[in-house]
């Protein structure tokens, strides 16, 4: 694995760590946050890995569409909706927005 591949892949699993910490504890708001960041960034290490990494973006269906370029298997993360975290990049870590997540979203 690449140098540049390693990091990301260490990003999302502390995204990954923390997604699960703040569901335990019950905030689930910034669970569903670094659950969304931990995918984002999974989906960037394939294509960083693979050579077709070139923007940045918090778009989940995007990402999983490039990586489908590379393998077909991606295509169950379109059939399972993971493009849905796309709404978790942003709309929910800022007060004003006052978007409350309920545990069943998180989950």
């Amino acid at each position: 694995m690449r140098e540049d591949t390693r990091k990301w892949v260490d990003f999302a699993n502390m995204d990954l760590k923390l997604a699960i910490l703040a569901m335990n504890d019950g905030i689930y708001v910034y669970s569903a946050y670094h659950a969304q960041q931990s995918v984002e960034k999974f989906l960037k290490a394939i294509l960083i890995e693979n050579g077709k990494f070139h923007t940045r973006t918090h778009d989940i269906k995007f990402l999983i569409n490039l990586c489908k370029e590379i393998d077909e298997e991606f295509k169950k993360l379109s059939e399972i909706e993971a493009d849905k975290l796309t709404f978790y990049a942003t709309k929910t870590r800022y007060p004003e927005v006052e978007y409350e997540v309920s545990r069943e979203e998180a989950i």
